[in-house]
């Protein structure tokens, strides 16, 4: 039994289809709202919620295998239920600021992460990806809106990666042998600024969209006002404000691991065309 967590996201939903389309399982996915779920025909979906343990007892019941993104709720808890119920090996979705920006909350915050996975004695797979091109997805209401994207550090390429690749190198860690113990930095197949993000979605959309380069200052009092100042300040340093040489690297570990190339953000943003319509 494979259980995904974030089954209904988008790393979970790709890595569920990833899997069933290949055969494998029993699968078990779990979501918040298992009636609103659409998962694949023959994937069970099962309700729990991270935040209250005690409700993953039933979840993890069978489970050998778990998909696990990090700070979904109280990590220490949510591996020892694992560690428990018999789960032998867990993928963990961290985050390429582990290594790159250690010292930064978020990053901290999955770099504790890992470290109690590899003492709770069950295997392990850890993916360090970088940005996600799914991060585009908050320019949305703009777009729709016909109003101009504005975005701090506009020419900074980052190697932004596609979520079904994350799910891709998932799947194959679940389900073939040779990953166990590994450390796998995640990107894309080339640097693309923000800039070129939002022409790759007009593109895909068949119509200009306004850009506009705003300050940091600007940009933190946006974010700031959702996420939080320190969580403002995290982000804005690794996608512009103190990038570096291992943030801005191209990797070529999706395709080793798969087999495939990566996905271009262009590809990324012709598939998801109708989120911005």
């Amino acid at each position: 039994m494979i259980l995904v967590t974030g089954a209904t996201g988008n790393i979970g939903s790709a890595l569920l289809k990833q899997l069933h389309a290949r055969g494998a399982g029993p699968l078990r996915g779990l979501t918040r709202d298992a009636e609103r779920a659409v998962f694949p025909e023959g994937v069970e979906a099962v309700e729990g919620d991270f935040t209250e343990p005690a409700s993953l007892k039933p979840v993890l019941e069978g489970v050998r295998s778990l998909f696990l993104v990090s700070r979904l709720g109280s990590d220490a808890d949510i591996l020892e239920a694992a560690r428990q119920a018999g789960v032998e090996h867990v993928v963990l979705v961290s985050s390429v600021t582990v290594q790159t920006h250690p010292h930064l909350g978020p990053a901290g915050e999955n770099l504790a992460v890992e470290q109690l996975l590899k003492a709770s004695g069950m295997a392990w797979t850890i993916l360090r990806p970088t940005q996600f091109a799914s991060n585009a997805l908050m320019w949305a209401a703009s777009i729709r809106g016909h109003e101009t994207v504005r975005a701090p550090y506009a020419e900074t390429a980052l190697p932004t990666i596609h979520p079904a690749d994350i799910a891709a190198v998932a799947r194959v860690a679940l389900t073939e042998p040779g990953h166990r113990g590994r450390t796998y930095a995640l990107t894309g197949p080339e640097p693309v600024t923000a800039r070129r993000q939002v022409e790759a979605i007009a593109a895909a959309l068949g119509r200009e969209i306004p850009f506009a380069e705003i300050s940091r200052q600007e940009a933190h009092a946006q974010m700031a006002a959702v996420f939080g100042a320190e969580a403002a300040d995290a982000v804005l340093d690794v996608t512009g404000g103190d990038v570096n040489d291992e943030l801005l690297m191209v990797r070529d570990t999706v395709s080793q691991v798969t087999g495939t190339p990566a996905r271009t953000f262009q590809q990324w943003a012709s598939e998801n065309a109708n989120a911005f319509r």
